[in-house]
């Protein structure tokens, strides 16, 4: 089973299933795909993370693919530059992209295909295009503005002039070179040949840190231990920091000690523990190989015993913003019992808004995830990577894998994998009618968005108890994926805010 965002991906995904691949081999053709489908949301400019369960563990593998900042981002060099804040777009908001090293990290370990089979559909789609779908032109419509700011970025992505409609068939010519040029010399081709030469050679004409040495001289990708707590009988596993995953760990474990009774109780006990789990986020995380995170501490009864006494539950707290942004995910499980929980980014839609000339690039912006302060465990720094918002999620049971989930959104996926998971085991909703639930969407100090759909007498309840309460837009909810194991077999479910769907074979 494949489940993501867009059906070409899926296709992709289950095209590897069908030839005998493992679940590793589907999520990266899906990932790969989805590269060129869904150029918006995702790219090789990018970064991507995983979560593996192989049949012969007890638990799943983390994969950490994120590059870190190159060596002459400090604090004292963007405030050289002209920033006061970390910059959310341009050449200061670039570090070193994970994903090519991941797919191939992945692989290796895990994988059963040829390179060039696995990565075959995604150079298909580039060289010969695609019809662009309609939530895909949407999202990439309403980043025209960043487009057209860059000249290499604009005559990518913008032919013509504008963004492709719906329907519309749409090429990348220049990164199926790439995409051919990694399959033959792996992630060489990447991070040490040409294309890591235009890489650095265009983030340099535009004014900005990033060099091709950065590329070459990164250390690649770890293997992790995932962080994991139990929520009733299920065992939840994330991504350690840098990753925000620990926001959902301690969510549940604020939401389960707060015993909420009443449908509006149970709302007011998860807005609420969301905020003070994104509280201690934006705290804490930060890469744990230059600074310590206490995930321990975060996790322990006594700390989430001290946060839930600061919840009243007859009034609303304050909370900490994000923004919106988008990603792509991708829940894959094969014949033979492996399943993967993948996800990659490019952050904002469009990442930077830095294009790279002859390759169909535009890299990300993940160096915004930085706090511009010296003081802040996640200042920039030279070779660290930044407060990482992309999320894969993994569900064990006894011992044995239960489920993979992901969902979209920046500061919306912790969010987000809170109120699906709320849905699942203690609502007791079906998968597809756990994503179907409308959601709401903490947006800073007492402001929530809720769906237009979300049950508007418990809206008005929570308006009562001091929430300010604003309509949620589609893009704002995020999108979700989740393959479950039951009884008899695999229960898939994809979200009806994005284009995808739940392919089986």
């Amino acid at each position: 089973m494949v489940a993501t965002s867009h059906p070409l991906a899926v296709s992709a995904g289950l095209e590897m299933l069908e030839a005998g691949g493992t679940a590793a081999d589907a999520a990266v053709a899906a990932a790969a795909a989805l590269c060129v489908v869904d150029p918006r949301s995702t790219g090789i400019g990018g970064d991507a993370f995983a979560l593996y369960w192989s049949r012969e563990e007890r638990r799943p593998a983390g994969l950490s693919a994120a590059g870190p900042a190159p060596a002459r981002m400090t604090v004292g060099a963007l405030r050289s530059a002209g920033y006061a804040r970390m910059p959310t777009q341009g050449p200061w908001s670039v570090t070193v992209p994970g994903a090519v090293a991941g797919w191939w990290e992945l692989l290796d370990r895990h994988g059963s295909l040829p390179r060039d089979r696995v990565l075959g559909p995604a150079i298909r789609h580039a060289e010969e295009g695609f019809a662009v779908t309609p939530i895909v032109a949407e999202e990439w419509g309403a980043t025209v503005d960043k487009l057209r700011r860059d000249p290499n970025a604009s005559e990518t992505f913008l032919p013509g002039g504008r963004s492709p409609a719906a329907g519309e068939r749409f090429a990348n010519p220049g990164l199926a070179r790439v995409m051919r040029d990694i399959v033959a010399e792996g992630p060489d081709a990447f991070y040490r040949g040409p294309t890591a030469s235009r890489i650095g050679a265009v983030v340099e004409a535009a004014g900005g840190p990033l060099r091709a040495d950065d590329l070459a001289s990164w250390g690649g990708p770890e293997w992790v231990d995932p962080i994991s707590a139990p929520f009733g009988a299920v065992e939840v596993y994330e991504l350690p920091p840098p990753g925000q995953g620990i926001a959902v760990l301690e969510a549940l474990g604020i939401y389960a000690s707060l015993a909420p009774e009443t449908p509006v109780d149970r709302e007011h006990a998860a807005i609420e523990s969301i905020k003070l789990a994104f509280a201690d986020a934006r705290a804490y995380v930060t890469d744990p190989l230059v600074h310590a995170v206490p995930v321990d501490r975060l996790l322990s009864p006594a700390f989430l015993e001290g946060r839930r006494e600061l919840v009243d539950m007859m009034h609303a707290g304050d909370a900490p913003a994000g923004r919106a942004t988008d990603t792509v995910f991708v829940a894959a499980a094969d014949g033979e019992g492996n399943a993967c929980s993948f996800i990659q980014s490019l952050y904002d839609g469009f990442g930077s808004g830095v294009g790279v000339p002859e390759t169909g690039i535009v890299l990300h912006n993940r160096a915004s995830g930085f706090v511009m302060d010296e003081d802040h465990p996640n200042r920039p720094e030279p070779g660290k990577r930044p407060y990482h918002t992309i999320i894969p999620a993994m569900l064990g049971r006894d011992a044995s894998f239960l489920g993979a989930l992901g969902v979209v959104g920046g500061f919306q996926q912790p969010q987000g994998q809170l109120q699906i998971l709320l849905g699942l085991f203690e609502e007791g909703l079906a998968p597809q009618a756990a994503l179907d639930r409308p959601r709401f969407r903490s947006l800073g100090g007492r402001l929530v968005g809720f769906e237009p759909s979300f049950d508007q007498e418990l809206v008005h309840a929570l308006a009562d108890r001091g929430h300010e309460v604003s309509e949620l837009s589609r893009f704002e909810a995020g999108g979700a994926q989740l393959i479950l194991l039951e009884e008899g077999g695999y229960v898939g479910a994809s979200d009806r805010r994005k284009d995808g769907h739940v392919g089986v074979c």
